[in-house]
């Protein structure tokens, strides 16, 4: 998966721990964790780097690997950008218990969780979170910085925008299409494509407003 094995993370509390224990199971070294500011809680006895908006970046990496520990969306694809401006290694993490289909294209700083299903001819873009056990099938495409949360489930051929979060225990029926900038509520129910940003909730979901 990786030519260095050694990694440094950005952000560290909630997902983090997460994505954590994948990399430590994975058999690769977390040298440190850049956040905004000190860690009060250290479970992990991650040395802190500081912020990444106050250190020289390259300097700090050199070669190793980077990636993105935020669940927030919005603040992944920033990191994402970020990443690619200073000229940063990046690379995927797979959990050792997903199933990843070998036809499938994963993205860089994409993160692929515990028990998740990625199935054939399926696209995965940049900076991505395919969460625990979720489930995404034939020849969808995600895009960069969505998150697919615990338990949602993509049925075959349905495309997710940028930044688009689909919540926890969420179905989207097949051939349906959302945009960018788009919340599935947890537990809804997708029966009809959405062209445009907004939240959504429910079985059917429906646009809140």
């Amino acid at each position: 998966m990786l030519e260095s094995k050694s990694i440094y993370i950005f952000g560290y509390s909630g997902h983090a721990y997460v994505v954590i224990e994948s990399i430590l199971d994975l058999g690769y070294t977390i040298k440190g964790y850049f956040d905004i500011q000190k860690a009060h809680h250290n479970p992990y006895n991650l040395e802190y780097m500081g912020s990444e908006k106050s250190v020289d970046l390259k300097q700090i990496v050199g070669t190793d690997f980077v990636f993105p520990c935020v669940g927030d969306n919005l603040l992944r694809n920033q990191m994402l950008q970020l990443f690619k401006e200073k000229g940063l290694n990046q690379c995927t993490i797979i959990d050792s218990t997903a199933n990843v289909s070998p036809s499938a294209q994963i993205g860089v700083s994409t993160y692929v969780g515990k028990g998740s299903i990625i199935n054939a001819q399926t696209q995965i873009g940049n900076a991505c979170i395919v969460n625990s056990a979720a489930i995404i099938e034939h020849e969808c495409c995600v895009s960069n910085a969505s998150h697919i949360a615990p338990g949602a489930v993509l049925c075959g051929n349905v495309e997710v925008g940028n930044r688009t979060l689909v919540g926890a225990r969420t179905v989207v029926r097949p051939y349906l299409a959302i945009c960018g900038d788009v919340t599935l509520g947890a537990g809804s129910v997708l029966v009809k494509s959405i062209e445009n940003a907004g939240i959504w909730v429910g079985n059917p979901a429906r646009e809140v407003r």
